[in-house]
């Protein structure tokens, strides 16, 4: 199994795909955002309210995606100008392969709603986790899952050389232990939700964080883009501030929430039973050196790092530093 050549293969074909087509950028009167599907958060509300055109004055052609991979690649394309909520594993790999983007905010932070299934019928949990040497897993290549699937996976002590390892999209994956055509899954999201009806997790989320793998997602975007239109940015990250802000309000809960269900394309009550598990942290909280004042540089080094021993990815930065741009959210503060 060659989790290499799966990887830079899929980057490639996606990256084929949408250079395809003519990207609109920045300064032709629109943009485009990527963002899931399944995956509600605030800016929805923000999203759904219009108030991100009417601050920009720009119009605003929101795509939704299947993972943070693919994301990459329709940025690398032109096609897309941010993304929100990119996962910082697909922007590791992304930027380890030469790839110029920025981080520019703390999207989310949510260790319970990343992880890994293992099908209920083979009676595997944490204890007996060796057993999953031979299995066969799905899981979405260069995304935070893939990530936390090998931390887990090196924590069990499971050689991941001899798992047959089937790059599948979290829909898919999640289809597939439904089905029993793999014996474990890994994902995130609706997808996650619909997974665990048909296994259990090997680690809650804060076992997972007490091992260092934390997981989060950043809005991010090519670097010469945010530079000739860092006003903009500025905005779009108040915006998405001001949504963060509203949501820590229970009391704007019932009024925000059918806006951001309808956005997410779910019901009413797995929308708030996913977002209860996520965590938005506040501007300076992102600015701190817990997040982008140091903490999310090193983070992503160490990312690199693993997969480089995995063999997912050539090689490693020296440093992430210059992927990260604290400018526009710095300035959205003073807005």
């Amino acid at each position: 199994m060659k989790l290499k050549s799966k990887l830079l293969t899929a980057v490639s074909a996606v990256a084929l795909s949408f250079g395809a087509q003519a990207a609109v950028a920045g300064g032709h009167g629109e943009i485009t955002v990527a963002y899931f599907l399944e995956w509600p958060m605030p800016f929805q509300y923000a999203k759904q309210m219009g108030t991100y055109e009417e601050e920009l004055g720009v119009k605003i052609n929101w795509v939704s995606f299947e993972s943070g991979v693919k994301m990459s690649a329709a940025m690398a394309s032109g096609d897309v100008q941010l993304s929100v909520s990119q996962g910082v594993p697909p922007f590791v790999v992304a930027t380890s392969a030469g790839q110029d983007l920025q981080i520019l905010d703390v999207a989310v932070s949510y260790a319970d709603n990343d992880n890994c299934v293992v099908r209920s019928d083979l009676e595997i949990d944490k204890n007996s986790a060796g057993e999953l040497a031979g299995k066969k897993v799905a899981v979405p290549l260069g995304t935070a899952a893939h990530y936390g699937f090998l931390k887990q996976m090196s924590h069990f002590g499971v050689d991941v050389g001899s798992m047959e390892v089937v790059d599948m999209d979290p829909p898919d994956g999640a289809a597939a232990i439904a089905q029993g055509s793999v014996d474990m899954f890994c994902g995130w999201g609706g997808s996650l939700r619909r997974a665990k009806e048909h296994g259990n997790i090997l680690l809650t989320g804060a076992e997972k964080t007490e091992l260092g793998i934390l997981v989060f997602d950043v809005t991010s975007g090519p670097a010469a883009w945010v530079a000739e239109n860092s006003d903009m940015v500025s905005k779009f990250l108040k915006v998405t501030a001001d949504a963060n802000a509203m949501w820590a309000d229970e009391a704007n809960h019932a009024k925000m929430l059918p806006a951001i269900a309808k956005d997410a394309g779910m019901d009413e009550t797995a929308t708030a039973e996913t977002i209860a598990t996520f965590v938005f942290p506040t501007v300076d909280s992102q600015l701190s050196s817990t997040w982008l004042g140091g903490g999310a540089q090193g983070f992503m080094k160490g990312v690199a790092d693993v997969f480089v021993n995995a063999g997912s990815i050539d090689s490693a930065l020296d440093s992430y530093d210059s992927n990260v741009n604290t400018a526009p959210l710095a300035s959205a503060k003073d807005m």
